[in-house]
């Protein structure tokens, strides 16, 4: 099932669709009658996790509703070089129109998804979730937390504006840990009481700060650059008075180490921003 909210994706493949087509497609203008009619498959030429595939279907169904899309794959599932993972029937114009765009989303999203699938192996046995972070894409967050999603991995906060995060910035700004914790526990009974606090501590003396004036106003604590020997000492500390998160630094040689000290949570930037898309193509089928 598609978690994406459909019309923030439907919005996202029409500003996709405009930047690629713009004033017209003028190779499969000039060279394709406007009724003819075909069909396409999307061959698997790389290994790894599969992902984008309900967005593709959204993409040829946005630009023609009568397409027909039929699956033999499904997000979330290992792919193998020579598989097919869909056919798609619908005019030669969209076949062509969306092609580029349905490549570049399935690429990069199950080239995520994969890496993703490879933290989240490593968590087996584990109670620590992986979580991404907002080290995205500008515009296209929205597929690459969905394919973290669909290779196992948590999504954090979407944005700046689903949750209260006070990181190293604000609380220097602010003057100080209580003073941050103060104004934004304000802030949220006076203008939004869903909106949960997470707080970032760069040291055991900033974890102790924290749990004397967060105390019913943090859910969460962020150890910033902790070490795994440092983690267990803070996760002792907090004694599951709030959940906790260990950023900074994970990466597969050492995330294992992080959920043995018994963190909730592990952030890894790197599952969206060191992904490598993976190879698959689009390919006319001629009957």
């Amino acid at each position: 099932m598609l978690h994406i909210q459909q019309e923030a994706l439907h919005q996202l493949i029409r500003a996709a669709l405009q930047e690629d087509i713009g004033e017209g497609d003028h190779s499969t203008l000039s060279s394709i009658p406007a009724h003819q009619q075909g069909k396409a498959v999307l061959r698997i030429k790389q290994a790894g996790i599969l992902a984008g595939m309900q967005v593709a279907a959204a993409i040829f169904q946005l630009v023609e509703p009568d397409a027909v899309f039929t699956t033999f794959k499904q997000d979330g599932d290992a792919m193998q070089v020579g598989e097919v993972a869909f056919e798609v029937a619908a005019k030669v114009h969209t076949i062509l129109q969306c092609e580029r765009l349905v490549l570049n989303c399935m690429q990069r999203m199950s080239g995520i998804a994969t890496l993703t699938k490879s933290y989240t192996d490593l968590l087996n046995g584990y109670r620590t979730k992986l979580l991404d972070t907002r080290k995205t894409t500008p515009n296209f967050r929205l597929l690459e937390k969905e394919a973290v999603r669909i290779g196992g991995g948590v999504n954090h906060r979407f944005g700046l504006y689903d949750m209260i995060m006070l990181k190293d910035n604000h609380i220097d700004y602010a003057g100080g840990i209580p003073q941050a914790i103060a104004a934004a526990s304000d802030y949220v009974q006076r203008v939004q009481p869903s909106l949960k606090i997470e707080v970032e501590t760069r040291s055991l003396e900033d974890v102790a700060l924290v749990l004397e004036h967060g105390a019913g106003k943090v859910f969460r604590m962020m150890l910033d650059n902790f070490t795994p020997e440092q983690v267990k000492l803070a996760v002792d500390l907090i004694n599951g008075r709030m959940e906790t998160e260990a950023s900074g630094g994970i990466n597969k040689d050492n995330i294992q180490a992080y959920a043995a000290a018994g963190v909730d949570y592990v952030s890894v930037g790197g599952l969206i921003h060191q992904a490598q898309s993976l190879d698959l193509s689009l390919k006319a089928v001629i009957l």
